[in-house]
């Protein structure tokens, strides 16, 4: 079969709408049973247990997921493997949301007494508001399709899209609720690029003790270029007596400086230091130190204590080591 460029553009662009059409037909369905649905999750004193077979399982993974890293403690349960062990799972403290498209799925059907016993209240998002799982629930959501974007109607898509899509209106009304901050989000994301910017301070990756580049305010040109060289950050500090910060000298007060044809054995760093310079803090945020560089337009940053005393520098590249940039 010949594939054409045009037709493969027009089937997957009528998929897109087929979805797009199934997802606007779900904001009718934020009504009354969503709100209860909410406010079950929102109480939970243990864990919102979510359940499915199939594709819905899928579906029902990535929801558990969404929600656990969006302050709802969540996991997912194999409705196959719950009825085989895995109900253990499962306490008096918890809520279940349980998918199916159908609301007839046997597996999902087979752990239903179990959760009554348990006293649990059950969500159901099915297809279905007629079916067993929907009059069995405390609560029914409605994700029901008009046609899938398969053009057999048998592979789950359009269905699949949608409950996904309501999966996440639960799962971001909740961090709304809840007041969840990027802070409290990067807490369950420290591998992340976000959970790196929100968590990583300055003195976790700044060089600290003998490797700061640090030069006294007597010291010549040519000893301050040996200290930079030593300590390959592209600059050094310059510090008073009591190790105070009294400026900074960099690559680009270097470049400047050949222009002067000084003698770098007999001119004093501080002829050609950059004095007033930014400085930053341990407990910072990395991210921050970022924000200084750019808006600076420099290279690298001296840390110091609250008595302005070097106790660390960084540089750009170290930033882009950490992840941050």
């Amino acid at each position: 079969m010949k594939l054409h460029d045009e037709k493969l553009r027009k089937l997957g662009l009528a998929v897109i709408q087929v979805e797009t059409q199934a997802i606007a037909a779900l904001a009718d369905r934020i009504n009354d049973d969503f709100v209860f649905a909410c406010k079950l999750m929102f109480n939970c004193n243990g864990r919102v247990v979510v359940t499915g077979m199939g594709k819905s399982g899928h579906i029902a993974g990535k929801i558990a997921a969404t929600l656990a890293s969006t302050g709802t403690p969540a996991f997912f349960v194999h409705s196959g493997e719950a009825s085989h062990g895995d109900l253990g799972m499962i306490t008096r403290q918890d809520v279940v949301l349980a998918l199916s498209n159908s609301g007839e799925t046997e597996e999902v059907l087979t752990i239903l007494p179990i959760i009554k016993r348990l006293g649990v209240p059950l969500i159901a998002m099915t297809g279905n508001p007629a079916s067993t799982l929907a009059k069995f629930a405390t609560t029914h959501i409605n994700v029901a399709v008009e046609q899938e974007a398969c053009p057999l109607g048998l592979a789950p898509t359009s269905s699949t899209t949608a409950a996904l899509v309501m999966g996440d209106a639960l799962a971001v009304s909740l961090l709304e609720a809840r007041g969840f901050t990027r802070d409290d989000f990067a807490l369950s994301h420290p591998g992340g690029s976000l959970g790196k910017r929100l968590l990583l301070m300055v003195g976790d990756i700044m060089h600290a003790d003998e490797k700061v580049p640090i030069v006294s305010e007597s010291a010549l040109i040519s000893h301050a270029l040996l200290e930079m060289t030593e300590k390959k950050l592209g600059m050094t500090a310059i510090v008073d007596a009591d190790n105070r910060v009294a400026g900074i000298f960099t690559d680009g007060d270097l470049r400047r400086m050949l222009s002067r044809n000084l003698d770098i054995h007999k001119t004093a760093i501080t002829e050609v230091m950059t004095p007033n310079c930014a400085v930053i803090s341990a407990d910072i945020l990395a991210a921050e130190a970022m924000q200084i560089m750019e808006r600076k337009k420099i290279n690298a940053l001296i840390v110091v204590d609250g008595q302005q005393r070097a106790i660390g520098a960084l540089n750009m590249h170290d930033l882009i080591r950490a992840g941050i940039v």
